[in-house]
């Protein structure tokens, strides 16, 4: 008699077959990826490793490049107009950045408020942003005319005499500062708003049974939570503001002499109205470890902005 072993069946889950890859399979993500690692080297990588490469070089338009090594970094910080250049960035910086990060969250309380008409005066507020910088400049520049200019005739209807504006050294920052702030201090509104609006109500709720007034809650309550988002604003306002050149150039040039001249214009100059490309590639090197310090520094308080879970 003839017995059959049965095959025995294994109980629970099966698993798959793992998969087999063909030798010649990984090297074709390389054809999904080589467009973009081509288009990034072309447009950020051979121009920073060239520019690096002319930083060591002594190099004018019309004759051959002369390598000098760090010459021109140490000239550079023996160049007392380049110098004052990097104190007007940190001067014009800190105001274009302070200054709408406080009147944009003010903007934002108030709007985030009920009233008559709030809809429309939102939208008449945020319209100085959706001007081109050049544009913007070009009117202020007409403003600011010491004798055809509107803003010294309205001072004169309240008494008060013409003012020198970009045409004086000593408040040619300053005036700038005052474009900027109208410019871009509705995106600065757009983004904490954008906060306000997702606020809870219960801590003002449990906030006003304990008797607290509305600076008690702004202080403790609505500026905590919000703190995320005016970071967020503080880190686009500070690359904005460093990286400011068109509104500044259009206006004053740098002037009057060298007293609104920044490193963006400092460094136009020096690379097409004087035609010292070693020279300014240096400064290009010096502004792009300023931002990237900078920019870890923001990065580092952005990170701890965050609410903790």
């Amino acid at each position: 008699m003839t017995t059959t072993t049965l095959p025995t069946t294994v109980s629970g889950p099966v698993q798959p077959a793992p998969l087999q890859h063909s030798a010649d399979f990984t090297p074709r993500y390389w054809l999904f990826a080589a467009p973009a690692v081509l288009v990034v080297t072309a447009v950020i990588v051979f121009p920073w490793l060239f520019t690096l490469y002319m930083s060591g070089h002594d190099w004018k338009i019309g004759g051959g490049p002369e390598f000098v090594g760090l010459q021109n970094f140490a000239e550079l910080f023996r160049d007392t107009r380049f110098l004052e250049s990097m104190g007007h960035t940190l001067y014009f910086t800190v105001l274009a950045v302070v200054l709408p990060i406080v009147f944009g969250t003010a903007a934002a309380l108030v709007f985030h408020r009920e009233f008559p008409f709030r809809g429309l005066l939102r939208t008449i507020f945020v319209m100085p942003m959706m001007a081109t910088p050049v544009a913007v400049a070009l009117v202020w520049t007409m403003m600011f005319h010491p004798q055809l200019g509107v803003l010294n005739y309205l001072l004169s209807l309240v008494g008060i005499g013409p003012q020198s504006w970009v045409y004086s050294p000593d408040t040619v920052i300053p005036t700038l500062i005052l474009v900027e702030v109208w410019h871009w201090t509705p995106l600065v509104m757009l983004i904490v708003l954008g906060g306000l609006a997702g606020l809870p109500r219960e801590p003002y709720e449990s906030a006003l049974i304990d008797g607290a007034n509305d600076w008690h809650m702004f202080r403790h309550i609505t500026l905590p939570l919000v703190w995320p988002f005016i970071m967020v604003a503080i880190v686009i306002r500070t690359i904005d503001a460093l990286k400011a050149f068109d509104t500044i150039f259009v206006i004053t040039q740098g002037g009057p002499g060298t007293a609104s001249e920044t490193l963006n214009i400092f460094l136009y100059l020096q690379a097409f109205q004087f035609y010292k490309i070693g020279y300014a590639s240096a400064v290009v090197v010096i502004f792009f470890v300023i931002v990237i310090m900078l920019s870890l520094l923001l990065l580092y308080a952005r990170q701890k902005s965050k609410w903790n879970a």
